[in-house]
């Protein structure tokens, strides 16, 4: 069988969000305050992954100027309904002293290329929005909200509203759909499987103790129920994570939640989620921030993890536990690519064959971790497929 590296996108690309078009698969990332602000990669088997797009890529759509360290573009949010492409994103301009200057926007397309349109303005009270499209035709926004009183009544609070997609608006009341004074939920997003909706959501900030939750309702408006899957290691007020890399600082994969979710064609389920790889070096004991913490050279980076549903209707890791793998079982699909590519003799419409490296899990890093699966053109063609 197939198996997925993790990372599938190396090196800063943070908070990933995923979608599947037919045979085709995308993911959004963030840049935050550096341009282009938004990417998208491409891929046919969830192994090889390509860079495609900028959809961000005029000033009137995002203008960074004046935006200061770790602002700028958090969580985008790509989905896709009835020929439509979605991209939901905040521009974070501040958030200095407990206050958030948040603004929302959404731009659409009808092909992942572009061209994408001008931003519609959402809102600006919250950060990581994601687009809900219901059966009935109905679309919902979901999105993370700070509490900037002091003190604090809530950690954080996820509200949905209503969006008009024939006035381009949000329309109708703003509800709380869930708040704590403990468990921080952020980047959330709403599913629907079986007359159940599942919300989806980050949990513990983005350091080593992140995590990711999951939650059901028969309404769209709740209440939810939070699932409480068993964890050996949980400590008395921490989020009940059905994915998180808390209390193991041995894994390579650290940081592991903000997860989104796709189905294959096949009916198989997979989550990418963001994570870090620690280096040896840590920060001064006497570091004035996060001192003694241990440092991640590559920022947030992108994986992806293999998931199944339990019989009474929750997400779990197919592998079982909740902590991230490093490889992955490849999708149906990818096994009948990779079937199809060897029959077709590797070739190209200009005739030149292709040939490829394999490298099957001897030694340490088991899916060859620096070249996997590349095809190289024989006779220099300029195109290449690969992950990078």
């Amino acid at each position: 069988m197939k198996k997925i590296c993790n990372p599938i996108l190396r090196g800063y690309h943070p908070d990933p969000s995923i979608i599947r078009v037919g045979e085709d698969y995308y993911v959004a990332t963030s840049t935050f305050e550096w341009w282009p602000g938004v990417r998208l990669h491409h891929s046919r088997d969830l192994i090889r992954w390509e860079l495609i797009e900028y959809p961000l890529n005029r000033v009137s759509q995002l203008d960074l100027r004046g935006v200061g360290p770790s602002q700028g573009i958090w969580a985008p949010c790509l989905t896709y309904d009835k020929g439509t492409f979605y991209l939901v994103y905040t521009v974070v301009k501040a958030f200095y002293c407990n206050m958030y200057d948040t603004e929302n926007y959404l731009v659409k397309a009808k092909d992942i290329h572009g061209p994408w349109s001008e931003p519609v303005a959402l809102n600006n009270f919250g950060f990581d929005p994601s687009l809900f499209h219901d059966e009935d035709g109905r679309k919902y926004m979901v999105s993370m909200v700070t509490d900037h009183r002091v003190p604090k009544k809530y950690v954080g609070r996820l509200v949905l509203q209503e969006f008009d997609a024939s006035e381009e608006r949000m329309t109708g009341p703003v509800r709380d759909i869930y708040r704590a004074d403990g468990i921080f939920l952020e980047g959330p997003h709403i599913f629907k499987r079986n007359g159940w909706y599942y919300l989806f959501s980050a949990d513990t900030g983005t350091g080593e103790g992140h995590g990711q939750t999951i939650q059901r309702s028969r309404d769209v408006w709740g209440p939810y129920e939070m699932y409480r899957p068993y964890d050996g290691k949980r400590q008395p007020g921490e989020a009940y994570s059905i994915l998180t890399s808390r209390h193991h600082e041995e894994l390579p994969l650290q940081k592991a939640g903000h997860c989104d979710l796709v189905e294959t064609q096949d009916g198989e389920w997979y989550a990418v989620h963001l994570c870090g790889r620690a280096s040896e070096d840590r920060n001064p004991e006497d570091a004035e921030r996060f001192a003694g913490a241990r440092r991640y050279m590559l920022g947030r980076e992108t994986a992806i993890q293999r998931m199944r549903w339990t019989e009474d209707g929750w997400l779990v890791l197919a592998e079982g536990g909740n902590t991230p793998r490093e490889t992955a079982d490849a999708p149906r699909c990818a096994e009948r690519r990779f079937e199809g590519e060897a029959l077709a003799g590797e070739e190209r419409d200009s005739g030149e064959t292709l040939t490829r490296d394999e490298f099957e899990g001897e030694g340490e890093y088991p899916c060859g971790s620096v070249h996997r699966g590349s095809c190289i053109p024989v006779k220099g063609s300029k195109e290449l497929s690969g992950s990078g």
